[in-house]
């Protein structure tokens, strides 16, 4: 008497095996391939920021005349210690943006009387002041130090959010350097000062369904042209100054969708593998 086991294999089921992992690898190399093509490229902060050209040499003084930049850029300006500075960059959806603030006062302004703290502060387009989960936003500069450097960063941005909440939206991102408690005698002395913002994407575990209709974008500012800081044509629209180079692409698709399909697709080839492993035979037995 021949008796077939349960989970001998055969043929077939080995077959269904093979095209099943063959199919598990396809799915998972193409949603390794579509996450490697959403993350940014380090070689174009690189670029954006050798092209020191195009990079703002002027800060605005005020929320309508702030000067746009991008990402990456290394935006300079000169001034004098009491001025509000502030410029304007874009953040898109799933981006967590980090600012970097560095001061740095000349050799004449040494003989400071003494001490003043700096601080940095980042806007959202509805002017809501965005707090930082880490980084030093306020740091004292001791009256015998010429530079201090200041760094904040912001939650991810999300797609949409709730009207009570201050979650931050995609769209313009004001950044505004000032001094605090700095002695009146050290007040107009001059300052230089360097910001840079780098925005990368954090990847569809912080993605949310919804969509901003319109990004919340300045109606006016101050934007920078090829010589940097304002040019002879004065202040124009700025939707396109501060918009991201591959636009706006706040939406629903994330790519946590593509695992999902294909964690699913998976799924159903393995129920499928292991109904056919474990199924038992139909061969009839002799009697």
């Amino acid at each position: 008497m021949r008796i077939v086991g349960l989970f001998t294999p055969t043929r077939a089921s080995r077959s269904l095996v093979t095209g099943v992992l063959l199919a598990g690898a396809l799915l998972l190399g193409t949603a390794g391939a579509a996450v490697a093509d959403e993350s940014p490229s380090p070689s174009t902060d690189a670029t954006d920021d050798s092209e020191g050209a195009q990079a703002p040499t002027e800060a605005g003084t005020s929320f309508r005349t702030a000067t746009a930049f991008r990402p990456g850029q290394t935006a300079t300006a000169d001034g004098s210690s009491g001025d509000y500075l502030y410029w304007v960059f874009p953040v898109d959806t799933g981006q967590r943006a980090s600012v970097t603030a560095k001061v740095t006062l000349p050799e004449s302004a040494a003989a400071r009387k003494g001490s003043a703290t700096w601080q940095v502060d980042v806007y959202d387009g509805l002017r809501r002041r965005q707090p930082c989960v880490y980084g030093a936003q306020t740091k004292a500069l001791a009256a015998d130090a010429s530079t201090v450097e200041l760094r904040c960063v912001l939650r991810t941005v999300r797609a949409w959010a709730e009207p009570w909440s201050n979650d931050p939206l995609p769209g313009s991102y004001y950044v505004r350097l000032t001094v605090r408690d700095a002695q009146e005698k050290d007040l107009g002395l001059p300052v230089r000062a360097e910001i840079k913002a780098e925005t990368p994407d954090q990847g569809g575990a912080h993605a949310v369904d919804g969509k901003l209709a319109v990004p919340l974008t300045p109606g006016r500012t101050t934007v920078s042209q090829e010589g940097g800081g304002a040019s002879a044509e004065g202040a124009r629209l700025a939707a396109s100054g501060v918009e991201p180079e591959g636009g706006w692409s706040s939406g629903w698709w994330s790519d946590r969708w593509l695992w999902t399909l294909a964690g699913g697709v998976l799924g159903a080839l393995a129920g499928i593998a292991g109904y056919t492993l474990a199924r038992p035979s139909r061969r009839p037995t002799a009697p």
